[in-house]
Order: structure tokens, then sequence, then C-alpha cells
């Protein structure tokens, strides 16, 4: 019976917690565009591509700019 007494508690406590996680994704407009994340799966190959293009220019122009560097040095 003692029991209770901490587990009425504990309940209340982690009742009061999970309403304020959801107002608070409510406030954060987590729930705005359930579908984005859906679709982005539909998509997301031409932006990977396109990801891996861009880092691979930037990797051969910072490659040429340390070579520019190290070319100019004594």
């Amino acid at each position: 019976m003692s029991v209770i007494y901490v587990l009425i508690p504990i309940a209340i406590l982690l009742t009061i917690i999970g309403i304020y996680l959801f107002f608070w994704a409510v406030k954060t407009e987590q729930f705005d565009d359930l579908e984005k994340q859906g679709m982005s799966i539909l998509f997301d190959d031409t932006n990977d591509k396109t990801a891996n293009e861009n880092s691979e220019q930037s990797d051969k122009v910072t490659a040429n700019k340390q070579s520019e560097k190290s070319s100019h040095e004594p």
C-alpha cells in the first residue's frame, strides 16, 4: 500500500512532462508539414547527386589553392 504513495506522484510527474513536451512540439511547429519528410524520400536522389558534385568541386578548388600556396613559398 505504501508503494502507491510513490507511484502516484511519479505518474503525475510523467503526465505533466508529456503534456509539456506535446505543447513544446506544437509551439516549435513540429507538426506543421507532416507530408514533407515522406515526400523528401522520393526526391532525395537528385539532391544527393548535386551535393556530391558540389563537394567534389569544392575539394578540387581547395586542393588547387593549397598547391598554389605551396608553389609560392620559398
